[in-house]
């Protein structure tokens, strides 16, 4: 088929629709987005081949002859997007996830999308679209499937369940891109498509194989939903291997699944270098010209490469060389290029598309108080109550001693994929004493421990003439570095000589330490930051001084801390130990620089040098102690050179608590104080001790700018917790597959036999609530049409709260039927004594199961469908009730 039978097509379709009038919304949808492929069409057949093939990339640029302006698709929101102004930072997904809350998230999602918006509307006004984060789609979410606690990166996806993905995923989805999906706000791309889940150190080169039956039942299901339900305008295929063939390259998942039985017709991108993976990771292409033929060919629109960092000339060449040795057709060129630009004119981009109104965000502030509130209030939802002996809540007058490594922590508020700007971030011992303010709050340092590390806050910056923060300068380079470079070591050579130039382009006092060039357009992307000023310490002690970034200088006190030049991304410096006095003004000197690439944080912690003693001490001073324990995102995270006990390359080998953790827990039990226990991370540890010896137990994951304001709420009793674990809390990864096993045989809640320490859907309440009997009806009459389940719950405590109702079916026995499967939650706040009915519409897919060898159905005979406060069997409150289907119905994948 020809581009002009393409464009023909578009044109006969578009005439078709208007002539009817556009009597509905979906033709005036359908009408705009032909109008916005033949607008893409009439751009791409004006064209060079050489402006094609640089098209494909992650960074488009400009064609000013035709008034396109550059464009990059790198652009990241995960919980918060990512910019070189302050955005908010939003619950880990993980902890959104143990909301159990679709509107939660759609709302988050929206907030994010604004932002995103404004970061793009600053790269307008500042010349820098093109760069990263500057684009109106954006990577997220990650929807794999959460499958063991070991994996690195699960803290960013919605757990372990494909229902509960699924249902979160289409709520991020429709929040990013808006009301309209033909009009999006911006641009969602669900990921890592498909099967992908760890381990992080053989991602690029792993040959996963999977079960037609766990392909179907598990892997796929979030995928399809955020596609066909949330119309998603842009999915991006992972790195590994999906039974022998490269994701980027599989046509089971790009064209049997995606776009002929999903019926996809936005544009794929893939994972960062999973193109270049094709042949030289997975050896499946002799080279890179076939490699990047096969990944085109398969559906591939969009290719994100590493090069694109370091401003890499020529890497469209590899297309234009398989172009000319036959290996793609400029159809195929020119049917992706039709899809990209489709997209930008969608999403606004590109103006002219009739229809499509122009985008007019502000480029600032990009925060707000209201998006501050809701990440409170997002926070507070994601908290999981696990114990309470009657210790909770605090009645508000306590005298509380505050410990552990997260105890005045911010850094691990933020999880991985944030950014370092964000609104001040509330710790928990700072959250505990605006919580309560008439509660004596002690904060007990802790030993030197792998966790420690967070920025110096803005209370402990002065800058030369005493305002808050520090003295920021901005020297711009003093020679025009090339806008492309041959190779990275022409790159490396020019960079490592860059001279700056003698007085500063821009100077002003900023709350902190971080890069912020990139919202000044005077500036280019090389320049030196130098910031000045004071360190004043709040409290006189020991402190643990470092630096992370790849090209800085730490001064402190006239003696150099740490200097790094041309190191890894992400290198930090080891932690040096000083001791400071509370309200010395210490001088800090701290100089970085944007080679194209910029990062820099200072880093500090105050520890103790006799932490048992001061815990004795403290303790025998309070009525209850708080322990504030767990990992953060320097231990467990993406591709991550990290080798410690316990952890390997961003995973983790063991879900045990690090041991000086533990130690803290058995040392503060031993006080005989009642022991509360706040956990902080992104992915399953063993809680059976705790279980046992604490008092009160709270998950609180990675849980965003508020947590310790949300964490101290809800220990003072002002937010009536109701998360709900979305994953299983093993007692060991002994109880486990191995981890490169991806088979779904003894893993999750749906197929693990043993017992865990808490099972998914696990979160008590300070309120208690009652289900009434279950009503089961059919929907037109046959139950293989799908349910209406309907039951009562009524609030049997005299405070209000909000409870997560969760409906499980438990089919008949078939081979490779799961113990339970959940197929519907809802989260409803109850006054005392209220009660409330609450109906759950099934469809025939919430009904089916999958067998053996991947069919989806509706299975005949006797299925038990339970409604109440999590899984039956696990001691909470709970209905149950039975159905029979009298066929079996095929359902298509």
């Amino acid at each position: 088929m020809t581009l002009r039978f393409i464009s023909s097509c578009l044109l006969a379709l578009c005439l078709a629709t208007a002539a009817s009038g556009a009597a509905n919304a979906d033709a005036d949808d359908a009408s705009l987005r032909v109008r916005a492929e033949q607008k893409a069409a009439a751009l791409v057949g004006q064209l060079t081949l050489d402006e094609k093939v640089e098209q494909l990339l992650n960074t488009a640029p400009a064609i000013p002859r035709l008034g396109a302006p550059a464009y990059n698709w790198w652009t990241e929101s995960l919980h918060g997007a990512l910019g070189p102004v302050p955005t908010t930072n939003f619950p880990e997904p993980i902890g959104l996830a143990a909301s159990f809350d679709e509107a939660l998230l759609q709302e988050v999602a929206g907030a994010i999308s604004v932002e995103v918006r404004a970061l793009h509307a600053l790269g307008r006004k500042t010349g820098r679209l093109g760069r990263i984060g500057t684009g109106l789609n954006t990577w997220s979410p990650n929807i794999n499937i959460f499958r063991d606690p070991r994996w690195g990166r699960g803290q960013e996806t919605y757990g372990e369940d494909p229902f509960l993905t699924a249902r979160l995923g289409v709520a991020y989805v429709r929040g990013m891109q808006g009301p309209d999906p033909d009009r999006p706000d911006v641009i969602a791309s669900p990921k890592h498509f498909a099967v992908h889940s760890g381990p992080e150190s053989t991602r690029h080169h792993a040959n996963v194989f999977v079960s037609p039956h766990d392909l179907e039942d598990t892997y796929l299901p979030a995928f399809r939903a955020a596609i066909v339900e949330g119309r998603a305008g842009s999915i991006m295929c992972a790195y590994n291997r999906v039974n022998g063939e490269p994701a980027c390259v599989s046509n089971e998942l790009l064209r049997a699944r995606l776009r002929d039985a999903w019926k996809f017709n936005g544009y794929v991108v893939s994972d960062c270098d999973a193109v270049q993976d094709i042949s030289e990771k997975h050896g499946f292409a002799p080279d890179a010209v076939t490699a990047v033929a096969a990944a085109l060919k398969a559906g591939v629109d969009n290719e994100c490469t590493n090069a694109t960092l370091f401003d890499l000339d020529g890497l469209g060449n590899r297309y234009k060389q398989a172009y000319e040795r036959g290996l793609i057709s400029m159809r195929d060129i020119d049917q992706a290029l039709i899809r990209l630009f489709s997209a930008r004119y969608l999403n606004g981009d590109l103006p002219g598309l009739a229809g499509r109104p122009a985008i007019n965000t502000p480029p600032a502030p990009v925060t707000t108080p209201e998006r501050d509130a809701l990440a409170l209030k997002a926070a507070e939802k994601t908290l999981v109550l696990l114990k309470n002996d009657g210790v909770l809540p605090l009645k508000g007058s306590e005298r509380i001693a505050v410990i552990g490594p997260h105890a005045d922590a911010t850094r691990v508020l933020r999880g991985n994929y944030s950014s370092a700007l964000s609104s001040p971030p509330i710790s928990l011992v700072d959250g505990l004493r605006r919580a309560m303010p008439r509660a004596v709050v002690t904060h007990v340092p802790w030993s030197p421990a792998i966790t420690d590390g967070d920025p110096i806050p803005t209370s402990a910056l002065r800058s030369p003439s005493g305002e808050p923060g520090l003295l920021a300068e901005y020297y711009d380079a003093d020679e025009r570095l090339p806008k492309r470079y041959a190779t990275h070591a022409e790159y490396a050579e020019r960079a490592g000589k860059v001279k700056f130039k003698s007085k500063p382009t821009v100077s002003r006092v900023e709350p902190g330490i971080a890069m912020r060039g990139n919202e000044h357009a005077q500036l280019s992307d090389y320049y030196r930051v130098v910031w000045t000023g004071f360190v004043v310490p709040p409290e006189s002690g020991t402190y643990r001084i470092g630096l992370s970034g790849p090209n800085a200088e730490l001064m402190l006190d006239g003696k150099l801390i740490a200097q790094h030049r041309h190191q890894p991304w992400g290198t930090r410096s080891e932690m040096s130990t000083l001791e400071l006095q509370k309200g010395r003004r210490y001088p800090i000197r701290v100089t970085a620089e944007a080679l194209l690439l910029a990062g820099i944080e200072v880093l500090w912690k105050r520890v103790s040098t006799q932490p048992e003693a001061d815990l004795r001490a403290a303790a025998a001073q309070a009525d209850v102690i708080v322990a504030a324990v767990g990992l953060n995102s320097n231990l467990e995270g993406e591709e991550m050179k990290v080798e410690l006990e316990g952890f390997f390359g961003g995973d983790k080998t063991s879900i045990d608590l690090p041991a000086d953790q533990r130690r803290l827990l058995e040392q503060a039990k031993a006080t005989g104080k009642p022991l509360i226990v706040v956990l902080m991370n992104g992915s399953t540890l063993d809680v059976s001790w705790k279980q046992a010896h604490a008092s009160g137990l709270i998950e609180a994951w990675y849980a965003g700018q508020a947590g310790g304001l949300a964490i101290g709420n809800v220990i003072a009793g002002k937010t009536n917790p109701a998360g709900r674990l979305p994953l299983t809390f093993y007692r060991s990864v002994e109880d486990l597959p191995p981890f490169e096993d991806y088979s779904m045989q003894g893993r999750t809640y749906r197929y693990f036999e043993g017992a865990p320490v808490y099972p998914f859907g696990f979160g008590l309440s300070y309120s208690s609530f009652e289900y009434g009997a279950l009503s089961v009806q059919p929907i037109d009459g046959a139950a293989e049409n799908g349910l209406r389940v309907t039951t009562t719950i009524r609030n049997t405590s005299s405070r209000v709260g909000e409870e997560v109702a969760q409906l499980y079916l438990d089919p008949p026995s078939f081979e490779g039927a799961p113990r339970l499967a959940l197929r519907g939650f809802q989260r409803l706040q109850l006054r005392p004594g209220e009660q409330r009915s609450v109906t759950f519409e099934l469809s025939r897919r919430d009904l089916s199961f999958v067998t053996r060898d991947g069919q989806r159905q509706i299975f005949s005979g006797e299925h038990t469908v339970s409604v109440g406060s999590g899984q039956p069997g696990t001691g909470v409150p709970v209905q149950s009730g039975v159905f029979t289907m009298t066929r079996v119905t095929p359902l298509a994948p």
